[in-house]
């Protein structure tokens, strides 16, 4: 097969900058599949040499972290009551899990986040309508997205060596390895979750034991 229009494709000088629109635009519509295009330019990488590693994990890492904190900054000025689709569905239920935990948790949300369909719109308008501080929400937000992008790329430059001289099945195989990840990545930090999650004793304003006699 020839290859030659997916070289052309990876040196196309609108491929990183759309990247970089679809990792922001993902902090909203999570129906769009930033990973794996991530996933998808380190197999390219991988395979043909374009784009470059230098200007796929930063473009991915910067989108990641403006996209989480404009959801922050809907957060702080909107809170989490303006509108219905707050309080209901998967986002809705998110919202629900991450708000009482935000401040004891940040670390964790922020980080486990970013691998979570629904979680990381959740935990960041989460971050934003309960202030966590900018000086402590920024630099987890800058080294979650880092994390993120260098995984991401990590997992399609794997797939990328194996499969070197065909770049087209290299790309195509990355994508379903990255969704299968993603799975059982959610499936951990869900099950991790609710191992960790507080019992009724331990919410704020829950009666002692000794007083519900």
């Amino acid at each position: 097969m020839d290859d030659a229009w997916i070289t052309a494709f990876a040196d196309s000088p609108w491929l990183v900058p759309a990247l970089f629109a679809l990792v922001v635009c993902d902090a909203f519509l999570v129906v769009l599949p930033s990973e794996t295009a991530v996933v998808a330019l380190g197999a390219l990488w991988a395979t043909t040499g374009a784009p470059p590693l230098a200007m796929i994990v930063p473009a991915a890492a910067a989108g990641a972290v403006l996209g989480d904190g404009l959801c922050y900054l809907i957060g702080y000025r909107i809170g989490l009551d303006r509108w219905r689709w707050q309080h209901e569905g998967r986002v809705g239920a998110a919202i629900e899990r991450v708000r009482r935990t935000v401040h004891r948790r940040t670390a964790v949300l922020v980080f486990t986040a970013r691998y979570v369909p629904f979680a990381r719109i959740a935990v960041n308008l989460a971050a934003g309508a309960g202030q966590v501080p900018l000086r402590r929400y920024l630099p987890l937000s800058f080294a979650a997205g880092t994390a993120w992008a260098c995984y991401n790329v990590a997992v399609g430059a794997i797939v990328g060596s194996a499969l070197r001289d065909v770049p087209l099945l290299a790309v195509a195989v990355s994508i379903p390895i990255a969704i299968v990840l993603g799975l059982v990545v959610d499936r951990a930090v869900a099950g991790l979750d609710a191992r960790r999650a507080p019992s009724p004793d331990d919410e704020p304003g829950a009666t002692p034991p000794t007083a519900r006699r």
